[in-house]
């Protein structure tokens, strides 16, 4: 049994033209977000931007979109987003933008209505934290960041 969820998304004024969020395949877990950039926008080598979407979402409690990157545009381009997975919050309701950055060798030219990234919703567990003096013991213990060798 798949959980369903009743998102709300609204299309902001001087966007008709852009795309909203849709998923390219029946299987996809991810909705392709759309550039709405006025005129080109070109991102050098190194360079990171901000890029418009277009529309804002309403999301109810309990849920999450995370933006990731596009695999081609990171493969094919060196074009990946920052603080990914970028986390919007069911109560935000601005426009959704994607922070891009330029890994790859040569610019690239964000064109309006392009495929930029795509966007992820979880399910976000209610979580209650509770102060302890004292954690139980694992076999790893505090053992972190590659702790367990390269093999």
């Amino acid at each position: 049994m798949s959980l369903s969820y009743l998102v709300q998304i609204n299309r902001l004024p001087g966007n008709e033209d852009i795309e909203l969020p849709r998923k390219m395949s029946e299987l996809a877990s991810g909705f392709d977000l759309y550039a709405a950039v006025e005129e080109d926008f070109v991102l050098k080598p190194g360079e990171r931007g901000l890029v418009p979407t277009g529309f804002a979402l309403a999301m109810p409690a309990g849920l999450e979109a995370q933006i990731r990157p596009r695999s081609g545009l990171a493969l094919k381009a060196g074009l990946t987003c920052l603080n990914t997975p970028g986390t919007i919050d069911a109560d935000y309701r601005g426009e959704i933008k994607v922070l891009l950055i330029n890994l790859g060798q040569e610019p690239f030219t964000i064109k309006r209505n392009e495929r930029i990234a795509q966007m992820v919703f979880q399910a976000v567990p209610a979580v209650e934290l509770q102060q302890v003096d004292v954690l139980s013991e694992t076999v790893r213990g505090s053992g972190g960041f590659g702790h367990t060798g390269r093999n």
